[in-house]
């Protein structure tokens, strides 16, 4: 699909730098939210996660997302790709499973965001926290219905605000270094299942969302040449952003059964002080804005394009008239994350880890379909490597995928089954309402 009609001399398109910077927000953000790996699976292997994971899971499939991204720049990305290679049923679990994972997170990062800012408030309870973090959406709705430019903007001031005290705590946290932070490598008297399920379970919410911005394909400048420059820059960006940090901290400040959601704080008053502290507070406060911001961005584009095919409700590809964007889209998106809102994390994780392998899955199958279905289809970007290449991107996620579904404790298990469930659930019902 194009960006043809009347409403796309509006758009604004994002360059490069833009690019980057969202995708790291909605991909990474900042170290916040690997702590309580430490304790689960213990400090050595968790550094040997955060390094070993990646080439397992986001490398093939930010590979898979630059080569199908440089064949088909399309809005809907993976969903439109999915339905190319497997059909229209295919094709819409994509599409649903996607758009309501992110209802999963939406609100939470909203919530995680009030939770830091009433350390600084604490008359912020209640009632209160609700309004602030509804506000919040509201706010980062505007600037989503605004165009991607104006996201990419706010992304890269968000992101330079969470660097900063970040390498600050990274590069005194080395100097400082006083313990072996691989050890020990895992937690003693723990089952192995918690040290490698619920670790990889983590792990591979960490590394995910590299096929998630071919979602706005459309509104990138030169997309066939932005994706892989982009991906590039941001996968080893990711590595860095993760691993430095959790090295630092357990290097100078040690105590891995201490670490916990928000430890990152701790760990930096332990290094540099109260004013180190009170900076990595203030960058996680940040990087659930910068979450929130990217995830809208991305997730909305799912409901507009299949919309655009006739899965959902035409309204939904209204455009606004000045900045081409798909605002009512976004607006009902941002409206669920708003109900949604009163929810933190939590277990939602492994809820939400379900439905991401699933539609990376779809992603990476299509890849190696559409290279026998299409092989004319012109590709400014191939995997490199030919059959073992492509193999390798294909096989590596699937079987991570499966590990950690496998490894999934009872909550996930029922929790994911059934939002899994839907998707072909609501297919049935709207193929039966269009027949």
């Amino acid at each position: 699909m194009t960006l043809s009609n009347g409403n796309a001399s509006a758009l604004r398109k994002a360059g490069l730098l833009s690019l980057v910077f969202v995708m790291f927000s909605y991909t990474t953000g900042g170290p916040f939210g690997l702590e309580d790996m430490v304790t689960t699976s213990g400090p050595g292997m968790t550094l040997i996660f955060l390094l070993v994971l990646p080439f397992f899971w986001c490398v093939p499939v930010s590979l898979v997302a630059a080569e199908l991204t440089t064949a088909m720049p399309v809005e809907g990305g993976f969903y439109r790709w999915t339905r190319a290679a497997f059909g229209d049923f295919w094709g819409f679990l994509a599409g649903w499973w996607n758009w309501s994972a992110s209802f999963l997170l939406g609100g939470a990062y909203a919530v995680l965001f009030t939770d830091y800012l009433a350390a600084f408030f604490p008359s912020i309870g209640g009632w209160k926290h609700y309004v602030v973090s509804v506000g919040l959406i509201a706010l980062i709705t505007w600037v989503n219905v605004r165009g991607i430019r104006m996201v990419g903007k706010v992304a890269t001031a968000l992101e330079v605000c969470i660097f900063l005290p970040v390498i600050v705590m990274v590069a005194m946290g080395l100097v400082h270094w006083r313990h072996n932070p691989f050890l020990p490598l895992t937690p003693p008297h723990q089952p192995t299942f918690k040290i490698f399920g619920v670790g990889l379970a983590l792990g591979l919410w960490l590394y995910s969302g590299y096929e998630q911005l071919s979602s706005v394909a459309e509104e990138v400048e030169n997309p066939q040449r932005a994706y892989p420059r982009a991906l590039g820059l941001v996968v080893p960006l990711s590595i860095a952003a993760y691993f430095l940090p959790t090295l630092a901290g357990l290097a100078s400040a040690g105590e891995w059964q201490n670490w916990h959601t928000g430890y990152f704080s701790d760990a930096a008053k332990i290094i540099g002080g109260a004013w180190l502290g009170m900076g990595m507070t203030l960058a996680a406060m940040i990087c659930n804005v910068a979450l929130l911001n990217s995830t809208v961005l991305t997730a909305t584009r799912m409901p507009f394009a299949m919309a655009e095919d006739g899965y959902l409700p035409a309204a939904l590809t209204r455009k606004h008239s000045r900045y081409g964007t798909p605002w009512l889209a976004i607006v009902v998106s941002a409206t669920i994350y708003a109900l949604l809102a009163w929810q933190s994390l939590g277990q939602l994780i492994s809820v939400y880890i379900w439905l991401r392998s699933a539609t990376t899955v779809l992603t990476v199958l299509s890849a190696r379909k559409l290279r026998r279905t299409r092989p004319g289809m012109p590709r400014a970007f191939v995997i490199p490597g030919g059959r073992v290449g492509l193999l390798y991107v294909v096989g590596a996620p699937v079987v991570m995928a499966c590990v950690a579904l496998l490894g999934s404790d009872r909550f996930a298990l029922v929790g994911g089954a059934i939002a899994m469930a839907l998707g072909p659930l609501t297919y049935g019902v709207i193929a039966w309402k269009r027949s």
